[in-house]
């Protein structure tokens, strides 16, 4: 599967599935707490499984705000 990751920079990877998004973040190590993972425009649970000729996209969560 192909994997955009943008924590914080643009960066491709090439994963061999079927994994759950669990077992892809852990695989990348990066903490599911910070980030939001989308197939397309759907965005996927901790238990969703993704395919090996899915493209996913890991986006780091950012909060702020303003008052």
């Amino acid at each position: 599967m192909k994997v955009i990751l943008r924590t914080p920079h643009k960066e491709e990877r090439e994963l061999e599935g079927p994994l759950t998004v669990r077992e892809l973040l852990e695989r990348l190590d990066v903490d599911p707490e910070g980030v939001i993972v989308a197939r397309g425009r759907e965005l996927l649970t901790p238990d969703a499984v993704v395919a090996d000729d899915d493209e996913v996209e890991v986006i780091r969560a950012i909060s702020g705000g303003g008052a």
